[in-house]
């Protein structure tokens, strides 16, 4: 059986089909156009998937990434950033306009599964993977099947909290690791101390200029405590193999040295060898995942 992966970000939904040995047959990116709403994003969701089945002289399993997951109550669509998707019922509609059942996770997961299975986890039992980018999630892979948890909700590393009555969160809670170590909290940082509006592209190379070197030591050391902190908590509650780091930051060369360092700085044990690496499948990750989904997800 061939298998189906659609990866539904907030600028583009790409679609890949894979033969039974993981071979890629073919690949296509469309446009979400999220500003037209819920139903448009369903129609070019069912269009992409119909021109993959078409290209697939065999059956297909289907696998969906979304950015957001299904409520296991109500069986709709819940915390998405897509906010058009919030209360739908999405994996009903497309199986029931594709009039077959359908796979469907949310995008740290299928990022997770990916790196576990094809990337750069794979031969580990146990396998962490971190979306550090906008903002910071996380999912659970163990023995090579996603750990979902009894409301869904695990791996949600974004929402420990690691400083009491902190900064505000989206989530109602003060504190949590989104609000310190997301892109978004790294640049506001980056505001408040020099009073500059930068993207955090633009913040990493100013280590080679001499007006910026105090206050962007400041500003690393911040960083890598809170990092160290957060993902210490996932290393003794968890003690995984494998930590792979996703998303815009898994780009910052210093958190493989000095990250995994304040890491263990933090971790409770007196040994600690837990590889803490880069992905592999890049950008990739979430349409590779959401195609293993109907196979071993």
């Amino acid at each position: 059986m061939n298998r189906i992966g659609i990866d539904l970000g907030g600028t583009k939904i790409e679609g890949i089909l894979l033969n039974p040995n993981g071979e890629e047959i073919s690949q296509k990116r469309i446009p979400t156009l999220r500003e037209e709403g819920y139903d448009s994003i369903l129609k070019r969701m069912v269009s992409l998937i119909d021109s993959m089945r078409a290209a697939s002289n065999t059956d297909v399993s289907i696998g969906v990434c979304t950015p957001g997951a299904i409520s296991p109550v109500t069986g709709v669509m819940k915390n998405s950033n897509t906010q058009c998707l919030i209360g739908k019922p999405l994996k009903d509609d497309l199986e029931e306009k594709l009039n077959k059942k359908i796979s469907m996770e949310n995008d740290a997961n299928c990022f997770a599964l990916a790196e576990a299975v094809l990337g750069a986890g794979k031969g580990n039992n146990v396998v962490f993977g971190v979306i550090m980018g906008t903002g910071v999630g996380g999912g659970i892979i163990l023995n090579g099947k996603i750990h979902r948890g009894r409301h869904f909700i695990a791996g949600e590393w974004g929402h420990h909290v690691i400083v009491e009555n902190g900064r505000e969160c989206y989530c109602g809670n003060r504190g949590c690791v989104e609000t310190y170590i997301s892109g978004t909290a790294l640049e506001k940082r980056w505001m408040e101390l020099t009073g500059e509006k930068k993207r955090m592209e633009n913040i990493i190379p100013l280590y080679n200029n001499d007006k910026y070197r105090d206050i962007l030591l400041k500003w690393k050391i911040e960083f890598l405590n809170h990092f160290g902190q957060a993902l210490a908590n996932i290393v003794n509650i968890l003690d995984p193999d494998i930590i792979v780091l996703g998303g815009g930051l898994s780009n910052i060369d210093f958190l493989y040295e000095d990250g995994k360092q304040a890491v263990y700085d933090h971790v409770f044990s007196d040994v600690i060898d837990t590889s803490i690496i880069k992905n592999k499948l890049g950008d990739s990750a979430g349409v590779f995942g959401a195609a293993l989904l109907g196979e071993i997800g």
